[in-house]
């Protein structure tokens, strides 16, 4: 158990007392109690806010409580000392003892240390990427791909069973669109001068060798046979090449899915209807006409009775189609049985989109509520766009592609880790530069370099030790001073901060946090540019030295396992 949770049921257990001895009633909700450090660090090492929630339900002064809260914390081995602030405030001081001890912890937990349970027994569904199977990823994908699957890890690692997974669009008109691009190759490769590609079409050169691959199985036979004949047949054989394509670009980001899910496969399944069909008999659906459109009346527009989704009820401004007036599924029609289909194997739901798609999630939300009578978490974390630059200016799109820049050229030129890391350096609801000369720079402004930097200085650490022939004795903590535990208390904070990323679905937080105990790190084994004595490896000193390479090595652990949330290897030496 981490020092935080530990501590977390160590005042559990003070509040228990309390209510066993009537100062506090039976029933109070703890919730919103928190363990977690002082803002100011000069206040101790822990702080809580227990006297100042349970007080007012407690009817009893936040101050009073937590004078009996203190009582309580004192008796432990672990505190040093505690003090209250303001008007209830409780600040906690360990011993350096605790801290040397949570230490030896991180290395005996290695790779597990911040793991934790707190999501047993809840499936959570991890939709992302889902791109439209009509071309190559580009890098437009590539930030909700990494923001997906980081996502997915994250909560794997504190405990959820989680299912990845990609929705094909191949129901829509843009793979009808792409069908009829792959017939204009077909004719190409068996001869045909086609000229440019025509307007509406998709011009990119990936489509060439799907137009050999029909030209070699097919010869002539659908050159100048009605699109009803070919239509089907091509659409089916585009797609499955484009998403084979898809599959390699991501797996270049080292990103899989447990499941493909297909929007037709979903459709002549009748999932749609069934739907449709238990939304009726719970009066969530109507026959009704839609208002006119707000401002001036489009001349086109007439009252038409259409199958409408009662999601006014959820929260949305206004009920919503299932159908068009031919009785065609809507996008959102078919977007809610997909949905009503996730929930049945999953506790919880969450959707990575473009943010584009921002006006939608209000009524998919409301769905989901509706389907699943509202026992299914549903959140959706909306991802902006990333520009990609080159020193500052404009990256210049990519003519094999057709008009954008493909991910699986950006990642073969900066790198697998360095694409992941930076796609994880800002919140996904802010806008990105995706600079190729800043992402690669050896400078601290970097944050992909600077801890990897960190990582590398260490894993150096160990072999310069064993090029001195120093034969070092087993690390003694009590060796390790202010600032040395000051490195250990940013460490022992990973778990919390692995928890709460999960908690509120945000793996940028671990990058974040990794670049703070890399400054940490740095600041310190900088010390040693001024005072020789203050270096991690001292020739004359092998007991000093060896409870220094113990710190370093545990700060390694907590950047390598922060890295591998992110799916990002540690470096053991820069290049």
């Amino acid at each position: 158990m981490s020092l935080y949770n530990r501590f977390t049921a160590h005042l559990d257990a003070v509040l228990d007392a309390l209510e066993a001895d009537g100062t506090l009633p039976a029933g109070l909700n703890r919730k919103p109690v928190t363990v977690e450090p002082p803002r100011d660090a000069s206040h101790g090492d822990l702080a809580t806010n227990a006297a100042m929630v349970l007080a007012k339900p407690a009817g009893t002064n936040p101050r009073a409580l937590a004078e009996k809260i203190v009582a309580g914390l004192e008796k432990l081995d672990e505190v040093e000392g505690a003090s209250i602030a303001g008007p209830g405030f409780i600040n906690l001081r360990l011993t350096d003892a605790t801290w040397r001890a949570e230490l030896a912890a991180i290395h005996a937990e290695a790779e597990d240390y911040g793991r934790s349970a707190t999501g047993e027994g809840v499936t959570v569904n991890v939709e992302y990427v889902s791109a439209n199977p009509t071309g190559p990823m580009h890098m437009g994908h590539c930030r909700g791909a990494v923001v997906g699957d980081a996502l997915a890890t994250l909560l794997e690692h504190v405990g959820h069973k989680v299912i990845r997974e990609y929705y094909i669009n191949d129901a829509g008109g843009q793979v009808n669109v792409l069908a009829r691009s792959a017939h204009v190759r077909y004719r190409e490769a068996l001869g045909e001068d086609v000229g440019e590609i025509p307007e509406g079409l998709y011009p990119g050169d990936y489509l060439v060798p799907v137009g050999q691959a029909l030209a070699a199985e097919y010869g002539d036979k659908y050159v100048g046979a009605p699109e009803s004949e070919w239509l089907v047949l091509f659409r089916t054989q585009a797609v499955a090449a484009m998403m084979e394509m898809i599959r390699s670009d991501l797996a270049l980001l080292g990103i899989h899915h447990d499941i493909f899910s297909s929007e037709a496969e979903l459709q002549a399944a009748g999932k749609p209807e069934a739907a449709e069909k238990w939304l009726r008999e719970h009066d969530l659906v109507y026959d009704g006409v839609l208002e006119a459109p707000k401002g001036e009346t489009p001349e086109d527009w007439e009252p038409v009775e259409l199958p409408l989704f009662r999601s006014t009820r959820f929260g949305d401004d206004q009920d919503r189609p299932i159908r068009k007036s031919n009785g065609s599924w809507t996008y959102f029609g078919a977007d809610m049985a997909y949905h009503y289909q996730k929930a049945q194997t999953a506790d919880q739901l969450i959707d990575i989109w473009g943010a584009d798609h921002g006006g939608t999630v209000k009524r998919i939300q409301a769905a989901v509520a509706a389907l699943t009578k509202g026992r299914a978490r549903f959140d959706v974390k909306l991802i902006q766009m990333v520009r990609l630059l080159r020193d500052g200016e404009p990256v210049k799109m990519s003519k094999r592609a057709g008009n954008f820049v493909t991910l699986a050229d950006v990642v073969r030129e900066v790198g697998k880790d360095v694409v992941r890391f930076t796609m994880l350096t800002r919140k996904a609801d802010a806008q990105m530069d995706f600079d190729f000369a800043k992402v690669v720079e050896a400078s601290k402004d970097n944050p992909v370099f600077y801890v990897q930097y960190a990582h590398a200085r260490i894993s150096s650490l160990g072999r310069r030790a064993e090029e001195a022939g120093m034969g070092l004795p087993a690390p003694d903590l009590s060796r390790l001073g202010t600032e040395e535990l000051g490195l250990v208390k940013l460490a022992a904070q990973f778990p919390r901060v692995v928890e709460g990323a999960a908690t509120a679905r945000e793996p940028h937080r671990i990058a974040f946090y990794l670049n703070d105990l890399a400054s940490a790190f740095h600041s310190w084994w900088n010390l040693g540019n001024d005072n020789p004595q203050a270096r991690v490896i001292l020739t004359e000193d092998p007991a000093t030295t060896s409870a220094r390479l113990f710190l370093s090595r545990g700060i390694g652990q907590i950047i390598r396992n922060g890295l591998a949330l992110m799916g990002v290897a540690a470096l053991t030496e820069m290049q």
